[in-house]
Order: structure tokens, then C-alpha cells, then sequence
């Protein structure tokens, strides 16, 4: 039986203690607006996909890579985030991570083509690399430990006000503004959260930081965007076997190879690979990345059916998507209790099995279904969400000691968004292949150099039929039957995914414990590092 920490020794300074609840508040204003940005963009793609003076003539690959390279960006470089956080303060990293974020933005909402937009998306995702990982681990050292799962559940719904707030704010926008304001709506946010970490947020560190990993970053970075441009492209090709996207997945499977073997041996390393040796650490890190791998990859093709098929507006989905978000603000703050209750794992493998059931349920959609079932999905989607980060989060940040949390988050929102990321790449390329199989045939109405780009998605398609005139309504009919076609084979490998998942928490997290050590101190000697109290 574990010994309990002493209530009369408290680890946090009482100043930081007794503001505590408005730090969080601030934590959580920051995580809205990377959150809130990859909302709102996932109602604009429709309209970025559209031709000038609409949008940018974005094709399907365009639109992956607009989603990815943020995501790449953030993905490899949270490590070296996490680790200059713990090294030269949290607060210093995520202040300036807002401003490079801002900055990012107000160049995103002057993209004058697909190529820019890209480009700045990159320079966003640089900026919320150095904004995540921080809040996270802000959090770790401003609440004692018996309260952290209670603020993790809090935080974690701050990602379902962002996914409730991102779509409803896009689609207001774009009902009334052009496509760059989604992005532009990110800098007021950025200059009043800036303003209160100044005034609010202690910094903290780690007292014995490590040398930065240079060759660690750089080979994490260059695996990913091999691997990822490579899925990406099999899907524009619509043909996996190309020995140009083989090789160039080959090629960044090899660099992660590299990257882990390198780890290993270095004597700094970005990642301690011995972190995983931990079963728990290791199936809750999966989980994670598995969950946004399937949610990702549906979040991406939800937009198109509901606009593109279903003719609603930018804000109408948005409205659509609020059950989704409302699920996760309702019950990411009491999942701490179910697990009270039935244990990290249950509590999982419950939440798991939901999302894998709502994605199949993805299959029963047509044209012509009663929108209402939509809502009914999205919501239980979102409560399953709920009841997987909030548990997981708890495990990764507990598991390691409170001078890595910057490490911890890192880890933590890496698997996350390379599994977001790898979602939308191979998901997509699942339905841009699907897609392109089932319409190919109706595509010879087409004159034969366009066939090849209106095949590409249905946006591309409709736009084609569009320009025919009354000889395109076939074409417009075929577009969406292949659409759905495909959109039921991709959520049915979303759920097998999710499946896998299922089997990963089932075996290796954690069941109830017994009564006796209900109250749980896992490597408490581990924390003896006060945060500082200093603004």
C-alpha cells in the first residue's frame, strides 16, 4: 500500500496556489486558438477548394498539405518545444510561440495561392509547437497532484469549446467575409492571451535540462514529411504502388528508424526511448494517437458530405458539428469520475468502443438521411472522445516526474498530431482513391485534359459538371454516389482503427485498483522540484 503524500506539505507557492483556477483559464485561452484554428479551417476547405475570386482553387492534395504542413510542423518539432521549454522556462516558450502564431495567421488571411497558404499554415504550426506542450505542462506545476486529473479534465474540454466554438465561427465568417478571415480571427484572440500570461502565469523549469537534440529533430522531421507526402501522394495518384510514392514512404519509414535508433544511443536525447518500456505510458500514448488517427481522417470528409452533398452553408456545419463539441465540454470533466468508478481501463475501452460504433455508423449515410442521426453520431462520438483524453492525459502526465512535464506534453501531443496527421494522409488517400474508382467511368463526358484534376475530389467533380451546363446533372449525380461510396469504405477503416485501439487499453492499461490504494502516488519522490513563483 502506497503511503500518501502529506497534506501539510504542500509543493506549490501558496501566491501560485491561491490563482491557480485563473492560470487555467489563461492555459486554456491559449489551447483555444490551435485548437480553434484546424476547427475553422475544416469548414473553409470547401471554400478554399472553390476558384478565385471565392477561394484558391485548392485540389484535394492542396487541402491535405494546407492541414498537414501545419500539423508536420507541430508534430516534429514539439519535441524540441517541450525541451527548450524545460530548459529555458514554459512561459518564456509559450508567450513566444503565441507571437510567431499570430504572425502566422494575419500571413495565412493574405494567401494569394494554395503554395502560400501552405507555406504559412507551416509558419502557424511553428508557433502552436511551442504553445501546446506548455500549457500542459504549466498546468502539471501550478496544481498539486490530487487536483491534476480534475484540471487535465477541465482542460482536455477546452479542446470541445474549441472544436464547438472553431466551425460556428468559420461558418459566420464566411457567410459574411472572405476565406482569410478564418485565419485573421486568430490575432485579437493571440494579443489578449499574450496580455494575461504576462500579468498571470508563473514560469517553471527543469533544473537539470539536457542538451538539445539537433540531430533528433531534424531526422523526426525529415522521416514525417516523407512519410506523410508520400501517403498524400499515393492518394492524388490514386495508385499506392507508384515507385515514387513507394520509395519516398520507404524512405521515411527508414529515417524513423534511424531517428529511434539514434535516441537510444545519444546522450540527450529529444526522446528518452526508455520512457516506453512502460506499458501503461507506452497504451495510453497509442491510444491517443489512434483515437485522433480515426477522428481526423472523418472530421475530413464530414465537411464535404455535409456541404458538398447535402448543400448545406459553412455555418450550418459548423451548427452541425456542436454536438460533437458539446459531448466533449460536458463530459471531459467528469471522465476523472467513471474512472474513479471502473478504472482507466474500462473507462477507455468504453470510450473507444463508442467511436469505433459511430464510425461504422458512417455507412448508414445517404443523401437523403434524416440530418438528425448526423447529430445523434457526432454527439457520441464526442462523448467517447471525452472519456479516452481525458484518462490518457492524466496517465502520460503522472507518469513521468513534474520536471519533465514539458517532455510529457511534448510526447504526448507529438503521437497526437502525427496521428491526426497520418489520419488525414492515408484516410484521404482511402477516399480520394475510393472516390476517383467510383466516378472514373462518368469522367469521359470530360474533355480529356481535365479529367485527371476533376477526379481528384468532389469539388473538383462539381466544379467540372458546373462548366458543362445542363449535360453535367449525370455527372453531379455520379459525384455523389461515388462520394458516398467512398466515404462509407473510409469510416469503416476509420473503426477498424479504432478497433485496434480497443485491443491496445484492454491489455495494457490499468483495471480499478484495489479499495486499499484507491489514491494512487506513483513516483511521487519524483516531484520534489518547486515551481517558481516569479512572474
Amino acid at each position: 500500500m502506497t503511503t500518501p503524500a502529506v497534506p501539510g506539505t504542500p509543493r506549490i507557492p501558496e501566491a501560485v496556489h491561491r490563482r491557480r483556477w485563473a492560470i487555467l483559464g489563461v492555459l486554456m485561452l491559449s489551447l483555444l486558438i490551435v485548437v480553434l484554428d484546424n476547427s475553422i479551417l475544416n469548414v473553409a476547405i470547401k471554400t478554399i477548394s472553390t476558384p478565385e475570386p471565392t477561394g484558391l482553387g485548392a485540389t484535394q492534395g492542396e487541402l491535405e498539405w494546407a492541414i498537414n504542413s501545419y500539423t508536420l510542423v507541430f508534430a516534429g518539432l514539439l519535441f524540441t518545444a517541450g525541451l527548450l521549454g524545460d530548459r529555458f522556462g514554459r512561459k518564456r516558450m509559450l508567450l513566444a510561440g503565441l507571437a510567431v502564431f499570430g504572425i502566422g495567421s494575419a500571413l495565412a488571411a493574405q494567401s494569394g495561392s494554395p503554395g502560400e497558404l501552405i507555406a504559412f499554415r507551416g509558419v502557424m504550426g511553428l508557433g502552436a509547437a511551442f504553445v501546446m506542450p506548455a500549457t500542459l505542462a504549466i498546468l502539471m506545476n501550478v496544481f498539486e497532484r490530487e487536483e491534476q486529473p480534475k484540471a487535465i479534465g477541465i482542460w482536455a474540454a477546452g479542446v470541445g469549446l474549441a472544436v464547438a466554438i472553431g466551425p460556428i465561427t468559420g461558418g459566420v465568417l464566411l457567410d459574411h467575409f472572405w476565406w482569410g478571415s478564418v485565419f485573421l480571427i486568430n490575432v485579437p484572440i493571440v494579443i489578449v492571451a499574450v496580455i494575461l500570461m504576462v500579468v498571470l502565469v508563473p514560469d517553471s523549469r527543469d533544473p537539470k535540462p539536457g542538451r538539445i537534440d539537433l540531430v533528433g529533430v531534424v531526422l523526426s522531421v525529415i522521416g514525417l514529411v516523407l512519410l506523410v507526402y508520400g501517403i498524400i501522394k499515393g492518394g492524388q495518384l490514386a495508385d499506392f504502388t507508384d515507385p515514387a510514392v513507394l520509395a519516398t514512404v520507404l524512405a521515411g519509414l527508414a529515417v524513423l528508424v534511424g531517428f529511434v535508433w539514434y535516441e537510444k544511443r545519444a546522450e540527450h536525447p529529444s526522446i528518452d526511448i526508455s520512457y516506453f518500456k512502460n506499458r501503461v505510458f507506452s497504451a495510453a500514448i497509442t491510444a491517443i494517437a489512434l483515437v485522433f488517427f480515426a477522428l481526423m481522417g472523418v472530421t475530413f470528409f464530414s465537411v464535404f458530405y455535409t456541404q458538398s452533398v447535402r448543400g448545406y452553408t459553412p455555418l450550418q456545419t459548423g451548427l452541425l458539428m456542436l454536438p460533437l463539441a458539446a459531448a466533449q465540454l460536458i463530459f471531459a470533466p467528469r471522465a476523472r469520475l467513471v474512472v474513479d468508478r471502473f478504472g482507466v481501463r474500462a473507462t477507455c475501452v468504453g470510450g473507444l468502443s463508442v467511436i469505433a460504433v459511430t464510425l461504422a455508423a458512417f455507412t448508414i449515410f445517404d443523401s437523403d438521411t434524416p440530418i438528425w442521426v448526423l447529430e445523434v453520431v457526432f454527439f457520441l462520438m464526442g462523448t467517447g472522445m471525452a472519456h479516452i483524453m481525458t484518462p490518457t492525459s492524466v496517465v502520460i502526465m503522472q507518469a513521468l516526474p513534474r520536471e519533465k512535464a514539458g517532455s510529457a506534453s511534448a510526447l504526448s501531443n507529438t503521437f497526437r498530431q502525427v496521428g491526426g496527421a497520418l489520419g488525414i494522409a492515408v484516410l484521404g488517400s482511402v477516399l480520394s482513391t475510393a472516390y476517383r474508382g467510383g466516378v472514373e467511368d462518368e469522367l469521359r463526358l470530360l474533355p480529356e485534359g481535365m479529367r485527371h484534376t476533376a477526379g481528384e475530389s468532389i469539388e473538383a467533380t462539381l466544379g467540372a459538371a458546373a462548366r458543362l451546363g445542363p449535360r453535367g446533372d449525370g455527372l453531379v449525380s455520379a459525384a455523389n454516389d461515388s462520394f458516398l461510396h467512398a466515404m462509407h469504405v473510409t469510416a469503416l477503416c476509420g473503426a477498424g482503427v479504432a478497433l485496434v485501439g480497443v485491443l491496445v487499453v484492454a491489455l495494457f492499461l490499468p483495471g480499478k485498483p484495489p479499495a486499499a490504494s484507491a489514491a494512487p502516488a506513483p513516483a511521487e519522490p519524483l516531484d520534489r522540484e518547486p515551481v517558481s513563483s516569479g512572474r
